[in-house]
Formats: C-alpha cells, sequence, structure tokens
C-alpha cells in the first residue's frame, strides 16, 4: 500500500544512521519524470578504519567510480544529500530486515520489509593481510576503485613480483615500465607504486608510462598521479600499436596490458617483442578475431556460440604462447585471480631468454603452431603482426634442417 514518501525517506535515514545494525543500502533507479541522479548508482556500507566507523558511499556512473568515507558521527548532511537525489529505489539491509522502497509513478513510496539476510556492522577495513599494494593506500582513494578492481589489481601485481629481479637485475640505474591501454589507470598506479619500492630497494628509479588513445583519460591519469604523490609515473596519448613511451633508443623493461580488448591485446604484445622487453604480463579480453574466423566452422566443439566462444579464449592464448615462444620468450599462462572477481582472469606472462629457441625445440613449436592454425582454419593477429619476425625463425629452421 502506497505509503507518504517524506516519512518513508526520514525511515531510511535513521536506517543509514544506524552503522552498528546497518549491513548495506543501494540507491538506484530514477523516478518518473525527473532529472537523473547525480551518479547512476550508490551504494553505502558502515566501514570500520583506524579513525574509527565511517560510512562508505561508493558512487558508479558508467565505468566512473568514485568512494568516500564520512565519520558515522558526522554522516547526516550526506545521507540527507543522498536521499534528496531523485532515485526511484532504495534497498536497505539491517541487521533485523530488509526494506525497499520504490517510488511510484505518483511520488508515493511503496514499502516492503522482509527478514535480515546479512551480518550487519561495520566491516574491519584494517585486518593485518600480507598485502603487496595496500588496500588503504591513499592511490586507490584519488582512483576511486572499488573492492573488485583492488582485488584485481593486488592478483596482478603478485604476479609480477616473483619476475621483477628479471628487470631489476639488469644492469643500470633506470627501470622502465609501460601500461598500454591503461584505461582507468588501476594497474598503472598499483604496479608504480609496488615496482618502484622494489627498484628503489635495489638502487634503481622507476619510470612508468599509462598509454592510452583518449585524451580525457590520459589528462585524468596525469592529475590522479599529482594528487596521489607518485613521482616518476606519467600518462601519454597514443594507440598501443604505435606507442613509443621513451622515444629514442630507450625501450621498457616492463610492459603491461590488463584486459586490452581482443586484438589489442596482439598489438601490445608486438610492441614487447619488437622493444624486446625482458618481461611482459597481459591479461586478455575478449577474443573476437579468432571467434570471428570460427563462425563457419561446423564441429561439434564450435557449432554453439558460447561453446566457440570459450574455445576461441584458449585457442588465442595457446597460439600467442607459441608466438611469443619462437621468438625467445618463456611463456606461461595462468589463472591470476578467481573467476568470481572477473570471467577475464587467464594471464601471459613472459620473461625474455635473450636467445631463439635452439633447433629441436623450435621445429616442435613450428610444428604445433602450424597444425592448430591449420587444422582450425585460422590466422592469429598476433603472427599477422610480427609476420617478418616468423618468417626469419621459419627461414632460419629450414637452413638447419638443410644442413
Amino acid at each position: 500500500m502506497p505509503t507518504d514518501l517524506t516519512s518513508a525517506l526520514a525511515d531510511v535515514r535513521t536506517l543509514l544512521l544506524d552503522a552498528p545494525h546497518l549491513a548495506r543500502a543501494v540507491a538506484a533507479g530514477r523516478r518518473k519524470g525527473t532529472e537523473p541522479p547525480a551518479a547512476e548508482r550508490v551504494e553505502v556500507r558502515p566501514v570500520l578504519l583506524k579513525a574509527g566507523p565511517h560510512l562508505q558511499f561508493t558512487a558508479r556512473t558508467g565505468p566512473v567510480v568514485s568512494t568516500r568515507n564520512v565519520p558515522v558521527d558526522a554522516a547526516g548532511e550526506a545521507v540527507d544529500d543522498l536521499l534528496a537525489e531523485p532515485y526511484g529505489n532504495l534497498h536497505v539491509e539491517t541487521a533485523t530486515e530488509v526494506v525497499q522502497v520504490r517510488v511510484t509513478k505518483k511520488g508515493e513510496a511503496q514499502v516492503h520489509r522482509a527478514a535480515a539476510r546479512h551480518q550487519a556492522g561495520p566491516a574491519g577495513h584494517d585486518k593485518a593481510k600480507n598485502r603487496l599494494v595496500d588496500p588503504d593506500d591513499p592511490l586507490f582513494r584519488v582512483l576511486g576503485a572499488g573492492g573488485d578492481k583492488r582485488r584485481q589489481v593486488e592478483a596482478f601485481v603478485r604476479q609480477l613480483a616473483p619476475l621483477a629481479p628479471a628487470v631489476l637485475s639488469r644492469p643500470g640505474e633506470r627501470v622502465r615500465a609501460v601500461d598500454l591501454g591503461c584505461g582507468n589507470a588501476y594497474l598503472t598506479f598499483a604496479a608504480h607504486r609496488w615496482l618502484g619500492d622494489a627498484a628503489a630497494a635495489e638502487g634503481k628509479v622507476l619510470t612508468t608510462v599509462g598509454v592510452d588513445v583518449r585524451e580525457d583519460v590520459v589528462a585524468t591519469g596525469r592529475r590522479a598521479a599529482a594528487e596521489a604523490g607518485l613521482p616518476g609515473l606519467e600518462f601519454a596519448v597514443g594507440s598501443i600499436a604505435g606507442a613509443e613511451p621513451y622515444g629514442g633508443p630507450d625501450a621498457p623493461d616492463v610492459v603491461m596490458a590488463l584486459h586490452a580488448c581482443d586484438t589489442a591485446t596482439d598489438e601490445a604484445l608486438a610492441r614487447a617483442v619488437r622493444w624486446g622487453a625482458p618481461l611482459v604480463l597481459a591479461a586478455p579480453c575478449c577474443h573476437r578475431d579468432v571467434q570471428r574466423q570460427l563462425h563457419g566452422n561446423r564441429t561439434p566443439l564450435v557449432r554453439h556460440a558460447i561453446l566457440r566462444e570459450r574455445f576461441a579464449d584458449v585457442l588465442t592464448d595457446t597460439l600467442r604462447s607459441l608466438v611469443l615462444q619462437l621468438l625467445g620468450y618463456r611463456v606461461e599462462v595462468v589463472e591470476f585471480i578467481d573467476s568470481a572477481h572477473t570471467p577475464r582472469n587467464a594471464l601471459i606472462r613472459a620473461v625474455r631468454n635473450g636467445s631463439a629457441p635452439r633447433a629441436a625445440a623450435r621445429a616442435d613449436l613450428l610444428a604445433e603452431f602450424d597444425e592448430l592454425t591449420r587444422t582450425w582454419g585460422v590466422s592469429p593477429a598476433l603472427a599477422r603482426m610480427l609476420e617478418p619476425e616468423l618468417a626469419a625463425v621459419r627461414t632460419a629452421a629450414g637452413a638447419q634442417a638443410a644442413l
């Protein structure tokens, strides 16, 4: 039965400010006939920080996420501002009940109450954990990175850490890293923080450049780097295929790419190979290039769209790893984070050997690559991009076979 909206909002306000009993709350949707709210969705939950209990407000609009923590005893104004926005739906979970408020076309409130489903009270954010990047690092506040993104970045840095000595042990005082297709730059910032500290411990200085084609993304990255106080972190506008983050003879020591879509991952890997980068980490996203090439194949394994999509993922990354091995890299394809956090959780880790594979290994790799491409009728993007380099490998293999 509809009730007075003002009264319903007053009840919601009381629930939100009762932090010991609050589990979470979500404001979303838009009331009919109103302008959109300032954010598409806002989640509120109690958190326990070193400074005491706070309410955390996480606002999302498309890919943009912002987070702020407000002390509970000063949160009244922030809650009032939230409830003044024209949200069409409010969802509140407490220790005893779940309250849902829907604003009708007439501007009244439909209120539904049910038994509680979640544990309430502030979540302890300050529990000591063995993290490479502190989740309370100011850089995450500056970026507005939510919990899932922080976990992905932490997991990615954990894959970087055991391979970093391959770069840090090299001669020279400078270490150069690049994040190709950096986007919102969560990885760029976190990797720079951790690798910069590791480089400093070895008496070296790290420079990291995030590259993206969007000028607004690069401008945001530059402002955030200044606000976070991260010297040596820079951003540049440019494509992945044409990236020259350091110019001249200087090339990156570490090349990273997190969820660059489709063949953008191949562009990142191709740039790394041509730079001769000692260390490469790429977490691919979608694999549409090979998937499209499989579309006419009617064998049972790829007849159905969902199976074709999943098989294209496996086939693409298998062929990428073979190409990298043929061109002098030691390669592993691993799961860097549980699929509950992102379904795109495969990571290609490649360390440059400094030399091409031996003749027998090279012949085996070529045979495996040729068999897969011939059997499935595909021409992978990375092989097309590195055709001259692969042709040189085939020429060398042919010459060896002729002896």
